[in-house]
């Protein structure tokens, strides 16, 4: 069985981005803008103070609303970022 891959911390950058750190100790930076832009859902995190109130859930990481990304989804992104860095 695959290991489940969680956020295990989350540091505000900038804008709308993150740095976030993986169970597997993969790290990036996330740029939450395209789901703010794109998901009404996610749409109160345009307000970038409500953004910067985030925290982690076990799991990813989450905002009051209930606002989150799963952490295979992430983790994703943030393997693909490091793949384009050292190509």
């Amino acid at each position: 069985m695959k290991d489940l891959i969680t956020v295990i911390s989350a540091r505000y950058l900038f804008d709308y981005t993150l740095e976030l750190t993986f169970s597997d100790d993969l790290q990036a930076e996330i740029d939450f803008t395209n789901w703010i832009k794109k998901y009404p859902f996610f749409k109160p995190l345009e307000n970038i103070d409500y953004f910067k109130n985030f925290s982690l859930d076990g799991w990813t990481v989450v905002w009051e609303n209930g606002a989150d990304i799963a952490p295979e989804t992430l983790h994703e992104i943030a393997r693909q970022k490091q793949q384009l860095k050292a190509a």
